[in-house]
C-alpha cells in the first residue's frame, strides 16, 4: 500500500490504512462554512479578496453560538495553515479540539485563511486552473500577496491590529510577511507552532530521500506545474520512492517524525478534505531551502536572478526586519522531524526578541493541529499569550 506515501506528503495523513480509491476520491468543494463550521452549530460567513497578483482568494470568518446572541466579538485572529492543507485543517476534529472552534468559544473574531491553488481558493482574474501560469508561484508569493492581503483586509474591517497563527508553511510565510513593515504593523502578536524558517537540519527519512533523488525535478520533467496527490501521475510517481530504495512501512514517521496524540480512526474522514493541490515551484522552493540552508526567495539561476533580483543570488528574507517590539509565541515539539529543534534555535538566535517558548518533547508536526490533546497542551497557553497582550471586555 506505497502508495499512501502521496497523502503523508501533505503532512496530515496518519497511517497506510486506508485504500487507493478512498484518497483518489473527489473531496467537499461547495464551502468551508458548508461542510464544516454550520453542521458544528457556529455561524460561517464567506469572504473573497483578491491579491495584487490577480489570485482571488476565500476566507471565511467564524463565531461561537454565544458570540451571535451577543452580536460582539473579540480581537480578530487570522489562522494560516500549512503546506498542502487549507483552512480546513483548523476544524477537522470536535469543536472541544479544534482550534478554530476553541478560539470562537474563548471570544475570538476568527478568520480563516486558504491560499492561492487550494480547492477554496482556486480563482484568477485572468488565468484558469488549467493554465501553467496560474502555478507560477511559491510560498515567497503566499506571504507576500496571499498572507499581506488577508491582513490588510482584517485590518481594515476590523479597524485594530490583528492576531496571527501559523502552522508549518504558514509559518514560513508569517515570517517574511512580517520583515515587510506594511503587514508587521498590522500585527498585534504572532503565535507560530511548528516554526520553520530554516530547513536545512530536516531529517525525515523520506524528506532526504525526495530531495536526493530530486523529485522536484522528476516532476517538472514530466511537464507538471501543479502538484495535487490525488491525480494518478502523482501518485504512481511518489510510490517509486520507496522501490527497493527505503522502508516506507511507517509512512508518518517517515515524513513527519513521531506524532504521539491524533485520533487515529478519523484517518478517512481527514482524507476527505486534505490533501489540497500546491504549485510545483513552491516544491522546489522549500527543496532550495533544504538544500541551500537559506531563508531566501526562489532561487532562477544566475541568469534569471540577475534579471529578476539585480543579483547573482536571491535575496535572503532577513528575520532581524521583523521589529523587536512585536510579541512573538512558538511551539515546536521534540519529535518534529520538519521544523527540527536545530533550526528553530537558529531562527530564534536571528530574531530581534524574545518569544515565548512552549517546548513539548512528545510532540510531532501533525500534532499541534490535530492532537486530541492539543486544547490543554498548546492551545490555552496560546490563549493566555493572546489575552495578555490585549484586554477584552467580553473575556
Amino acid at each position: 500500500m506505497k502508495w499512501l506515501l502521496v497523502a503523508v506528503l501533505t503532512a496530515v495523513t496518519i497511517s497506510s490504512a486506508v485504500t487507493q480509491s478512498h484518497i483518489l476520491l473527489g473531496s467537499p468543494v461547495n464551502s468551508l462554512c458548508t461542510d464544516l463550521i454550520h453542521p458544528a452549530g457556529y455561524s460561517c460567513t464567506e469572504h473573497t479578496i483578491q491579491t495584487k497578483d490577480g489570485y482571488i482568494l476565500a476566507l471565511q470568518r467564524v463565531a461561537s453560538p454565544a458570540q451571535n446572541l451577543t452580536l460582539q466579538y473579540g480581537p480578530p485572529v487570522l489562522l494560516q495553515h500549512g503546506l498542502f492543507m487549507a483552512g480546513d485543517v483548523w476544524f477537522l476534529d470536535s469543536p472541544k479540539e479544534s482550534l478554530g472552534f476553541i478560539l470562537a468559544d474563548h471570544g475570538f473574531d476568527v478568520w480563516v485563511g486558504n491560499v492561492r491553488g487550494t480547492r477554496y481558493s482556486y480563482g484568477h482574474v485572468t488565468f484558469s486552473e488549467t493554465d501553467k501560469e496560474f502555478w507560477d508561484w511559491s510560498w515567497q508569493d503566499l506571504a507576500m500577496y496571499d498572507l499581506a492581503e488577508m491582513v490588510q483586509y482584517m485590518y481594515s474591517l476590523a479597524n485594530s491590529k490583528i492576531f496571527l497563527v501559523g502552522h508549518s508553511q504558514g509559518t514560513i510565510m508569517s515570517f517574511a510577511a512580517l520583515t515587510q513593515p506594511r503587514v508587521a504593523e498590522m500585527v498585534e502578536a504572532a503565535a507560530l507552532l511548528c516554526p520553520i524558517s530554516y530547513l536545512d537540519h530536516v531529517t525525515a527519512p523520506l524528506v532526504e530521500r525526495m530531495v536526493f533523488m530530486h523529485l522536484d525535478q522528476m516532476v517538472v520533467a514530466l511537464g507538471l506545474h501543479q502538484i495535487n496527490f490525488r491525480s494518478e501521475t502523482l501518485v504512481k510517481l511518489v510510490d517509486s520512492l520507496c522501490e527497493g530504495h527505503m522502508d516506507c512501512t511507517d509512512f508518518l514517521s517517515s515524513i513527519t517524525g513521531e506524532n504521539c496524540c491524533f485520533n487515529a480512526s478519523r484517518i478517512e474522514y481527514y482524507l476527505d478534505y486534505e490533501p489540497h493541490p500546491s504549485s510545483v515551484k513552491n516544491l522546489r522552493h522549500l527543496f532550495q531551502m533544504i538544500r541551500k540552508g537559506s531563508f531566501a526567495q526562489y532561487d532562477y539561476g544566475f541568469l534569471k536572478n540577475i534579471l529578476t533580483y539585480g543579483t547573482s543570488k536571491p535575496p535572503e528574507f532577513e528575520l532581524g526586519l521583523i521589529p523587536a517590539s512585536l510579541p512573538m509565541w512558538m511551539g515546536y515539539g521534540g519529535s518534529d522531524l520538519l521544523a527540527d529543534v536545530t533550526d528553530v534555535e537558529r531562527t530564534l538566535a536571528e530574531l530581534p526578541s524574545r518569544p515565548e517558548l512552549l517546548y513539548l518533547e512528545n510532540y510531532g508536526h501533525i500534532d499541534f493541529v490535530l492532537s486530541t490533546s492539543a486544547k490543554e497542551d498548546v492551545y490555552k497557553h496560546m490563549i493566555q499569550f493572546f489575552r495578555a497582550r490585549k484586554k477584552s471586555s467580553i473575556w
